[in-house]
């Protein structure tokens, strides 16, 4: 497929790889109308959704929540904090469960799998032991 690359789509894409981080569609377009005040939240989530298609970038459905954009197409895995809902890349052996580890599920050929972390980050590590230090003060 070839796709055209037009200005939005440069200014979304740069967006999201400055960024570093799995923004959302909202995330990405307050900093995207700092560039084109003109843009509507519609133009981005059609553009994520085009750039996604095309394999440019990554879309992250994360268990039922809000979707996220991953500039970063290789392969790799995700952590999500259950508090904040901030999502990183984590670091792990996908020699660990490989496809003869998983087995064959009836009637399936496994041609991939996502593996799904869920924690705390340490930002609200940080904030859940300040509030039972306070909590333990009273």
């Amino acid at each position: 497929m070839q796709l055209r690359m037009t200005n939005q789509r440069e200014i979304i894409l740069k967006e999201l790889r400055k960024s570093r981080q799995h923004l959302t569609a909202d995330e990405l377009y307050e900093r995207v109308k700092k560039s084109m005040p003109r843009i509507s939240l519609a133009t981005v989530y059609r553009n994520l959704e085009t750039l996604s298609a095309a394999g440019i970038i990554t879309k992250l459905e994360i268990s039922g929540r809000q979707k996220r954009f991953d500039w970063d197409v290789s392969q790799h895995d995700h952590i999500y904090c259950g508090q904040c809902n901030r999502v990183d890349n984590i670091d792990f052996d996908r020699e660990l469960i490989g496809h003869s580890a998983i087995g064959s599920p009836i009637g399936y050929q496994v041609t991939g799998y996502r593996v799904e972390f869920v924690g705390i980050c340490s930002s609200c590590k940080k904030k859940n032991e300040k509030t039972k230090e306070k909590n333990q003060e009273r």
